[in-house]
C-alpha cells in the first residue's frame, strides 16, 4: 500500500487533467470537422444533380454517379480527419509519433512503387466521374474500339460492341475517348444521284422529306431541329454526292437515320430520280474508228455441217 500510495504523489493531477481536456478539444474538433464535411457533401451531392437534371441526364444515372463520386470523397476525408485526430491524441498522451510517421512514409513509398498501375487508374476514374465525360448507357470509342458504356468503375470501363463482346479497359490506359452520345447526336449521310439530276431538285426532295420526318408523332420528338443539307460534297466516279445532318437526341441518330434513309428511298422512286450504281464509258478516242462488220456473201450459212468421213463410203 505504501508504494502505491507513493505513486499515486508522484502523479501530477494537474497535467493528467490538461492533457484530457485537450484530447477532449481534439476530438471534438475532429468530430466537428467531420459533420461540416458531411454537410458540405451533401450540398455538393444536391448541386450535381441539379445540373445532371439541367443537362437532361437521367435521374438513375445522375444519382448513381453522383452517390460514386460523393461516397470516394467521404472515405478519403473521413480517413484522413480520423489519422490525423488519432496521431495528435497520441502525442499529447506522450506518444513519440515520429517513427510512426516514418513507417508510414516508408510504407506508402513501397505500396506507390508497387500499386502505381492501380493509383493511376484510379486517378483517371475518379476525373472521368468528376468531368462526366462519360455515363452509363453511352456509346463511345475508346482507344480506337466502339460499343455501349455499360459500367464506369473506378479502375476499369467496360464497353459492348455490336456483336455483344465485352471490352474492359483500365482507366489509366485511356489515352482517345470519343464519346458520340453526350447531350445530343447526330446523323450524317452521303446521298448520290446521277449526273443527269437537278441537285437543286434533289435537295428539294430532301428537305421535304426531312420535314415530314419531323412531322412523324413517333419520330418527331427524337430530331432535335430541322434537317440541315449541306450541299453537294463532291463528285464521285458514278454520282454527285449530297451531304447533310439529323440532329437527334442521344443515342437516337441511327434510328431516324434509317428511318430517313427509307423515306428517301420512296420518295426517289416517286419523283423518278435515279439513285446510281457503279458503271463504266469505254472510249476509244479520235484515231480509233468505229469497226463495221459485213457479212460477204447474204446466203453464208454459220450452222454447223456434218462432213462424212471418206473411208466410210469405201
Amino acid at each position: 500500500m505504501d508504494i502505491f500510495g507513493q505513486y499515486l504523489q508522484e502523479i501530477s493531477w494537474d497535467e493528467i487533467i490538461l492533457t484530457s481536456l485537450r484530447i477532449m478539444l481534439i476530438l471534438l474538433a475532429a468530430w466537428g470537422l467531420m459533420l461540416f464535411v458531411r454537410k458540405t457533401l451533401a450540398r455538393l451531392e444536391e448541386r450535381l444533380l441539379e445540373e445532371g437534371k439541367k443537362e437532361g441526364e437521367p435521374p438513375s444515372e445522375a444519382a448513381k454517379r453522383v452517390e460514386t463520386l460523393i461516397r470516394l470523397i467521404r472515405q478519403a476525408a473521413l480517413i484522413m480527419v480520423n489519422i490525423t485526430a488519432a496521431l495528435i491524441v497520441l502525442r499529447e498522451m506522450g506518444v513519440d509519433i515520429a517513427p510512426i510517421l516514418a513507417g508510414a512514409g516508408i510504407v506508402g513509398l513501397a505500396v506507390g512503387f508497387g500499386a502505381q498501375n492501380l493509383v493511376r487508374d484510379i486517378i483517371a476514374g475518379f476525373f472521368f466521374i468528376l468531368e462526366n465525360q462519360l455515363r452509363v448507357g453511352d456509346v463511345a470509342v475508346v482507344n480506337g474500339t466502339g460499343g455501349l458504356v455499360e459500367k464506369i468503375n473506378f479502375r476499369t470501363l467496360v464497353l459492348r460492341d455490336l456483336g455483344g463482346v465485352v471490352h474492359v479497359f483500365p482507366n489509366g490506359t485511356v489515352t482517345t475517348l470519343s464519346n458520340m452520345t453526350n447531350e445530343w447526336s447526330a446523323y450524317i449521310f452521303d446521298i448520290g444521284v446521277a449526273y443527269k439530276e437537278n441537285t437543286d431538285r434533289v435537295i428539294e426532295v430532301m428537305k421535304k422529306v426531312g420535314d415530314e420526318l419531323r412531322a412523324d408523332p413517333e419520330h418527331g420528338p427524337l430530331i432535335l431541329e430541322d434537317l440541315e443539307v449541306f450541299g453537294v460534297d463532291k463528285f464521285a466516279d458514278s454520282a454527285v454526292v449530297i451531304k447533310g445532318r439529323i440532329k437527334t437526341r442521344p443515342i437516337r441518330q441511327w434510328m431516324v437515320g434509317r428511318e430517313y434513309l427509307r423515306r428517301l428511298k420512296l420518295a426517289f422512286d416517286q419523283h423518278k430520280i435515279e439513285i446510281p450504281f457503279p458503271h463504266r464509258t469505254l472510249y476509244f478516242g479520235e484515231a480509233s474508228k468505229p469497226v463495221n462488220l459485213q457479212l460477204l456473201s447474204p446466203n453464208f450459212n454459220l450452222t454447223p455441217t456434218t462432213t462424212s468421213n471418206p473411208t466410210d463410203q469405201q
